[in-house]
């Protein structure tokens, strides 16, 4: 059980938080100051020097938090198992768009303006390195793609889908979400291209 002392701490992180991402709607990030986010956050300047130094180590925690829970939401689907089949993979174990939907504000910044570009890219290359390094082929097919452009494939599929989740004001669940994927998962190997009548 936390303690009081945890609990102020954390309430009071997660409202600089808050305060933060709302600022970042309004105005460049460089523009920010301390004093900005201590009075949308409705605290004192001594509270935010407690746990940071500058507006960037707010930033970057939040970013460092997102990141882990990312990763975890992606590997939760496959995180008990010694042999992962996509095939049998089912929507309810998927939870990467939930991990969306519990930072939506963020991912919101993130795909609806032009603030935080760089992070996109970030979200990209965590994706990436997962599917690399945690998903291996166990069937020795004749032909087989490269893993690389295999991630950076399935990153930008995923990464796609939050984009369009987003233009949309997130009106999808997450469960809504993850049946998508796994349909598109699924009709993969059936898809029929129709020439265009001239």
């Amino acid at each position: 059980m936390s303690k009081p002392e945890d609990r102020r701490i954390n309430k009071s992180k997660k409202a600089m938080r808050h305060a933060l991402i709302q600022l970042i709607e309004e105005k460049d990030f460089n523009k920010i100051t301390v004093t900005d986010i201590v009075e949308c956050a409705d605290l004192n300047r001594g509270t935010f020097y407690r746990h940071y130094t500058t507006q960037t180590d707010i930033l970057n925690e939040l970013t460092e938090d997102v990141m882990a829970d990312l990763m975890k939401a992606y590997r939760m689907p496959y995180k008990e198992q010694h042999i992962f089949v996509v095939n049998e993979l089912s929507a309810s174990t998927i939870k990467i768009f939930e991990h969306v939907e519990n930072y939506q504000s963020f991912y919101a910044l993130m795909f609806q303006t032009d603030r935080l570009p760089s992070f996109q890219a970030q979200i990209f290359h965590v994706l990436k390195d997962l599917a690399i390094h945690d998903l291996m082929r166990t069937k020795k097919e004749a032909v087989q793609p490269d893993p690389t452009m295999q991630a950076s494939f399935f990153a930008s599929a995923i990464i796609g889908m939050i984009s369009e989740w987003a233009e949309k004001d997130f009106i999808y669940s997450a469960d809504y979400m993850a049946e998508q994927l796994l349909f598109i998962l699924q009709s993969m190997r059936q898809v029929h291209i129709l020439r265009p009548r001239v």
